[in-house]
This record gives C-alpha cells, sequence and structure tokens, in this order.
C-alpha cells in the first residue's frame, strides 16, 4: 500500500464521520490533502503518522484523542492496515502488514524509470536561469556549484511535470567585455595586462586563436578597430569554450539569450514604457528612476543614468518582461553569494509589472566553494591564474563525483570539497558509496540469474525481516522525497536520500540472501527478494539520474 492509497482510504473513511459530527453546524470544509501522513521518527511506533484528528477536533467542537479514537478503530478494518494506535494527543500511528508494505517493491519495478515522478508543476513553464558566467574567462567553482545545482534542480521539476527551458544569460553587453578586448589586444601586442584587465594564460591562448581565426591583416587596422575584432571573434570563442566545458560536465542548455539584444532590439525601452505608463517611473536629476520603495525596497533604483546611458538593472527589466512575454509562468534565477542585495530591487521590479514575487520571480543565492587537497585550499588554476575552474574540479576527481559533491549539500550555504576524499573507491566518498550500492544490486542481479532466481514468484508477506521492513518503508519515501525537493527547490534532499537508501541496502544485503546456499532450493523468499533487490536499485538510479550522476553496473 502506497502513502497516496492509505491517504485516500483514510479520506474515504474519515469524510463520513466529519459530516455526521458537523450535523448542521457551519463545520469546517474537508479535502483529502487534509489526510497528511509522515514517517514516525521512531520506527518502533509504526509505518506511517497522521496528525487528522488533532485538525480536525477543535473546528468540530470535539476532544482530539476521541475522534482519534473512532478513526483508528475504522482504520484498523482497512485492508493492508495491521494495526492503528492512538499516541499522544491525538496522532494516529499506523502498521501496515507485511504483504501491504512488500507490493511496494513490484510496484517500483514495474514503474521503472517513472518511479518517483509526481505532478506538482504539471504543465507549469518554467525558466531556470542558471550559471549565466560572463564569457570573459573560465568557469570559477560559484559557477560550476550552479551548473551542478541548476541543471539537477531542472530534472526535478520535469519530473514533477514542470515544461523546463533552461536558460544562460549571456552578458556580452557592458565593460567587462570591453576590459576582457582590452586584455587580448594587450597580449597580442605583447603589452602588459591591463590594470583592470584578465590575466592567465587562457588570455593568450585566446589572442592566439583570434589571430588565427581572423580573415585579414590585424597589423593594418587601427587600435580601436583591433580591439573590436579580439572583442567580437574572442568572445565567441571563449564563450564557445565555456558551452564545451558544461556540456562535457553534462549540462546543456535549451536557450543562450545575449543581454546585447535586448538594448538593440528596443525591449529595454518598452520594458519601460509599460512601468512608465503604469505610473512607477520617474524623472529626477536628469535620470529615470524606478520607483521600486512602492513595492518593498529600500530605495529607488535608476534605470536610465543622467549622461543617457543604461543602468545595470535596465537590462534586467527588459530580460524579465522578455521571459514573461515568452509565457513563462514561474521565472527562477539562480544568483551567487555577491548578488544577494539584489534580491529586493528584483522582487520590487516584478511586483512594479503586476506580477507576484516569490511565484512569478523567485531568486536563488548560492554561495561559493572551496577546493582542499592535503587539508590545504586549492588557491588557483594553472589556466585561468587567479581562480579555480570548472577544469580543476573535473580533472582532480571526475565528472559523477565533481557533480554529486556540489550538490549534496544546500546550495546557501559555503561548501568546502576535499578532494583527496572525492578521490577515493572507498565508503568514505559519498558518490561511491551510493554507486556502489547500485552496482552491488547489478551484481545480486546477475548472480541470481546464473543460480536460477529469477521474479517469476512474488509473495510480498514474506518480507519480514527487519532490514527489509526499513528498507521498504524508505523506498515508499522516494515520490515524497522529489516533490519536496522540487517545491523547495533543494535537490540535496535527493543526494541525502539516495545515501541512506544505500545504507539500508547494504545492512539488508549483509543479513537477507537472496541466493540460495550451496545446494538448497529457490524458493519463494529468494524469488520475492530479488524483486527488493530490483527496486533498490531503480530508486537509486533514478535518483542519481535526477542529479546528472551515473549509475554504473559494475566496480
Amino acid at each position: 500500500m502506497t502513502p497516496a492509497e492509505l491517504s485516500a482510504a483514510l479520506f474515504a473513511l474519515v469524510a463520513p464521520i466529519v459530516a455526521r459530527r458537523r450535523g448542521e453546524n457551519d463545520g469546517p470544509e474537508f479535502a483529502e490533502s487534509d489526510v497528511t501522513l509522515e514517517r514516525p521518527k521512531n520506527r518502533e511506533h509504526g509505518d506511517w503518522a497522521t496528525n487528522v484528528a488533532l485538525k480536525l477536533a477543535k473546528p468540530l467542537g470535539t476532544n482530539p484523542r476521541e475522534l482519534a479514537t473512532e478513526i483508528a478503530e475504522a482504520a484498523s478494518s482497512l485492508p493492508g492496515v495491521a494495526s492503528a494506535e492512538i499516541a499522544g494527543p491525538g496522532f494516529i500511528n499506523f502498521r501496515l502488514d507485511a504483504a501491504a508494505a512488500g507490493q511496494l517493491a513490484k510496484t517500483i519495478v514495474e514503474a521503472g524509470d517513472a518511479y518517483g515522478h509526481g505532478h506538482l508543476y504539471d504543465g507549469i513553464t518554467i525558466n531556470l536561469e542558471f550559471v549565466s558566467a560572463n564569457p570573459t574567462g573560465p568557469i570559477h567553482m560559484g559557477g560550476v556549484r550552479w551548473a551542478a545545482v541548476g541543471d539537477s534542480l531542472a530534472r526535478i521539476l520535469q519530473a514533477e511535470g514542470g515544461l523546463v527551458t533552461r536558460e544562460y544569460y549571456f552578458n556580452d553587453h557592458g565593460s567587462q567585455i570591453d576590459r576582457f578586448a582590452r586584455s587580448l589586444l594587450a597580449s597580442y601586442l605583447g603589452e602588459p595586462t591591463p590594470e583592470d584587465g584578465y590575466g592567465g594564460a587562457y588570455i593568450a591562448d585566446i589572442a592566439k586563436q583570434v589571430v588565427s581565426d581572423y580573415d585579414g591583416d590585424l597589423a593594418a587596422l587601427s587600435r580601436d578597430e583591433q580591439q573590436e575584432v579580439f572583442r567580437s571573434i574572442g568572445v565567441n570563442l571563449m564563450f564557445e569554450e565555456i558551452k564545451q566545458k558544461l556540456h562535457s560536465f553534462g549540462v546543456d542548455f535549451d536557450v543562450f539569450f545575449h543581454e546585447d539584444s535586448l538594448h538593440t532590439s528596443g525591449a529595454v525601452d518598452k520594458a519601460i514604457e509599460q512601468l512608465r505608463a503604469q505610473g512607477h517611473v520617474f524623472e529626477q536629476d536628469g535620470a529615470t528612476w524606478l520607483r521600486t520603495t512602492e513595492f518593498g525596497d529600500d530605495r529607488d533604483r535608476v534605470i536610465i543614468r543622467s549622461n543617457g546611458e543604461p543602468a545595470y538593472m535596465s537590462g534586467d527589466i527588459g530580460y524579465y518582461q522578455n521571459k514573461r512575454e515568452r509565457g513563462f509562468e514561474q521565472n527562477i534565477i539562480m544568483l551567487g553569494a555577491d548578488h544577494h542585495g539584489y534580491v529586493g530591487r528584483m522582487m520590487a521590479m516584478a511586483a512594479a509589472f503586476g506580477d507576484q514575487p516569490g511565484v512569478n520571480l523567485q531568486i536563488l543565492i548560492g554561495q561559493m566553494v572551496n577546493l582542499l587537497k592535503d587539508g590545504q585550499p586549492v588557491r588557483m588554476s594553472k589556466r585561468a591564474g587567479n581562480i579555480v575552474t570548472l577544469d580543476d574540479l573535473v580533472d582532480a576527481v571526475g565528472v559523477d563525483a565533481g557533480r554529486y559533491s556540489l550538490v549534496r549539500s544546500s546550495s546557501d550555504t559555503p561548501l568546502d570539497l576535499d578532494l583527496d576524499l572525492l578521490a577515493k573507491r572507498s565508503n568514505d566518498n559519498p558518490v561511491y558509496y551510493v554507486q556502489y550500492a547500485h552496482a552491488r544490486t547489478q551484481s545480486v542481479a546477475r548472480n541470481a540469474a546464473a543460480a536460477g532466481v529469477d521474479r517469476s514468484e512474488f509473495a510480498p508477506e514474506l518480507l519480514t525481516h527487519e532490514t527489509e521492513s526499513a528498507l521498504l518503508g524508505a523506498l515508499q519515501e522516494f515520490p515524497r522525497v522529489v516533490a519536496q525537493a522540487a517545491e523547495l527547490r533543494q535537490p540535496h534532499r535527493v543526494a541525502r536520500y539516495v545515501e541512506e537508501i544505500a545504507g539500508l541496502y547494504h545492512r539488508w544485503y549483509d543479513s537477507c540472501r537472496v541466493i540460495p546456499l550451496g545446494e538448497a532450493p529457490v524458493e519463494p523468499i529468494h524469488r520475492t527478494r530479488l524483486w527488493l533487490n530490483d527496486a533498490t536499485g531503480q530508486v537509486i538510479r533514478n535518483g542519481l539520474g535526477l542529479l546528472g550522476v551515473s549509475a554504473p553496473e559494475k566496480m
């Protein structure tokens, strides 16, 4: 019996009790969503618990334990429920009989890749913008973290039915691109790196490639013309490298949106005029301002400077309106820790358009990542010169360990990654621990086939060992974990969950045999346990898939 099945059965049972106790009064409306199930903290208390009696007692004017007793007595007769017991002020703890609990193994195997998927965001269009690093150098570790977290979040939202578009905001407008072009030109001319420019071996590499790709005589051009050549070709080269590195990391985007297009297409002017028509734009001191204080910001914001140049926020305005015009109901933006101050003004901007902050616009802030080797911080990249990059991480531990390690902790906390630990092939390494559990499920399946154990029989009532009960109970949680990870925008919940499954599986493996000993015959318990083994492998595989991490069959 799944949680959804138990919840539906309880609703059908409790609804007439509520109706009878409500009588002629305007009592509480009762919906199936009011019946919530949770795992008891102590598994000895049962498989599931509900507080429905506590929720309904006060509106119905009755004692919660009295109401809980009536519900529990009726629930005890539900198919698959072994017992329903009252706890505390009115909680009800349910124990499922072994057959009802064990049936989950077959349900998972038959659902396959779809197990764990839900309908939380069915049909909702979601724009997920992440990484969006300036094309002025290799991606640093903050951007790498967002690459892993963002792609995992996209997969999780899609698993809940969301129509997700992965988008990269290509910052090709502004002073940073000018500094990049000047740095490339200085390298070509043999001059020192400009004081505000970019250093590192990659600048020389790209400068050489620009010279090779340019179809003409660079030496015959003026300095300004040379700089424009390095800007146009160099930015494209850098951006193509970024895309290639991300692809190698398992991260691909549906849309690469060019910031410069907002200004050249008139999108910025259009958005400002819409806000002006709504009464939120005003002129002061020769500049154009957005009155964001009306929507909770700490001060109003300049959007066109007094010299006529657009302020940085003007691009944000044009970009947000563009996303809404493209039909995205939810727009999620992932920003680095240094952008924390942008949240208030961005939410105010969304409200000025008449949208709902936190719904139409959502902003996630990620913290920085530090790499450690031999207990000491890894300070810089050989190629970038002053930052640690995606290549540094992948070269040290590989794609799987890199992605998993970046996703398994909440992204709003700083993260220290021990490269020595992540390179180990031992249970101390979290990704190895989980992948090894999956590989073990596949090894058991292969050995079972060789020993004549197949899934031709399923007797779930035989799955009574305590390690089986614990494993089944945790496997049942996967759909809830995925839904919660999607709703809270926290992929790390999936990672921590598969680690829990791996631990429970290893303990079950040590206690329960799928293959008979010696010449002993194959019995129903062996075939049934093969279902549980394969169900566990499926859940681990599905969980790792949501994180963009492989599930090897052999290790």
